[in-house]
């Protein structure tokens, strides 16, 4: 039974959530970006193409964390606001059924939304920068793509003209798999349209660096849900924008002063003669098939770090500890930096990271169901 309320309005958040203008709004202001983006990055005089992929992962973050904000405040705080929710949870569904079911169905939005323009900058990223006026231009990425595009568009205008179904969704839901479509059939060829392998121009780095955009995505929609419990939509975008900029300096916020602090403390066990060498061998796998290893000596402590800190010490570790610990942390799920050095992203590292950012979605839902639980919708 509780999954039934949960599927249902799931789907009918879902569809709600596709519906709203300002998803296609971000959806196409985006995949405009990621499409000027491949011109713009050739001006670089370094690296183009390492430019043209940290813009369109940086887009395709930005513009989720941008709809994760819209989307997961507006499904929740706006039936909250016009008393509708009431409505809901006087029949015979939780609300904790409620609100998982609200966060499922913005979240498959969301998904979508990132689904479509991850296909748009992978097309683009096999397009490549044209850094000299002799390079090709890849003709069946500029088919393909913009075929899918016009056809999206054609579609929906007819039948949001004949049918009198949402332009809105239309687009969307045509669109997404006529770009993965144009994706995989465009992988079979060469700029000139000769045939190639698919593995050939597949970029594997490149979609495991979206998997952890996708977990990063979850992230902000869980806490979008749960902070739109108690606050309207305009403090919980303020709030959900605040975090996610926050999340993306929480090494610096955070990390930098716990090892400084650590730091310190190795220091004086070391002038106590309470640490020993330890060989560190580091191995670095690259995407061309090389391997580069790199050995370090370093100090480790033979007991334990506290034993040489002051009081005050302790209690500020602790205090950042936790922050380091609430404060949602981004940049271990942000792997541009993998990608455009060609080192290959290893699979433990994406899947403990993917793994936070779970844990960390299923500790926000379950603070926003704690939340709901008290919250007054008379």
């Amino acid at each position: 039974m509780y999954l039934s309320q949960i599927i249902a309005v799931a789907r009918n958040t879902f569809f709600e959530s596709v519906r709203q203008p300002v998803t296609l709004v971000v959806i196409l202001a985006a995949s405009l970006l990621l499409v000027l983006s491949n011109p713009l990055a050739a001006f670089t005089m370094d690296d183009d193409q390492r430019m043209l992929i940290d813009i369109g992962l940086a887009t395709v973050f930005l513009a989720g964390a941008i709809l994760a904000a819209f989307i997961a405040t507006s499904v929740l705080g706006r039936e909250i606001g016009n008393r509708t929710a009431l409505t809901v949870v006087s029949k015979p569904i939780g609300r904790p059924t409620f609100l998982i079911g609200k966060f499922i169905g913005a979240t498959m939005a969301l998904l979508l939304a990132v689904a479509i323009l991850t296909l748009v900058f992978m097309l683009v990223e096999m397009h490549t920068v044209l850094q000299t006026v002799r390079d090709p231009i890849h003709v069946p990425v500029i088919i393909f793509g913009i075929g899918a595009a016009l056809i999206s568009v054609a579609v929906a205008v007819w039948c949001n003209f004949f049918y009198n179904t949402v332009f809105t969704s239309t687009v969307i839901f045509i669109a997404a798999p006529l770009l993965l479509i144009a994706y995989l059939v465009t992988l079979n060829f060469r700029p000139d349209f000769t045939a190639q392998d698919m593995a050939i121009a597949f970029k594997p780095n490149l979609w495991l660096a979206v998997i952890a955009i996708i977990a990063s995505v979850m992230m902000l929609s869980a806490i979008a849900v749960a902070v739109s419990t108690r606050l309207g939509q305009l403090m919980t975008l303020l709030v959900t924008t605040g975090l996610f900029v926050l999340g993306l300096l929480s090494d610096w916020i955070f990390g930098r002063p716990l090892h400084a602090i650590e730091s310190d403390w190795l220091a004086r066990a070391d002038e106590a003669g309470q640490t020993e060498p330890q060989e560190i061998v580091t191995t670095v796998e690259r995407v061309t098939g090389e391997v580069q290893t790199a050995t370090q000596i370093i100090e480790v402590p033979i007991v334990p770090l506290t034993d040489f800190a002051s009081t005050g010490e302790v209690i500020a570790w602790w205090l950042l500890k936790a922050g380091y610990a609430v404060l949602p942390n981004f940049q271990v799920l942000w792997l541009s930096d993998a990608v455009t050095q060609n080192i290959t992203i290893p699979t433990d590292y994406l899947i403990q990271s993917t793994i936070y950012g779970l844990i960390y979605t299923a500790a926000a839902l379950a603070a926003g169901i704690a939340l709901f639980q008290r919250r007054d919708l008379g």
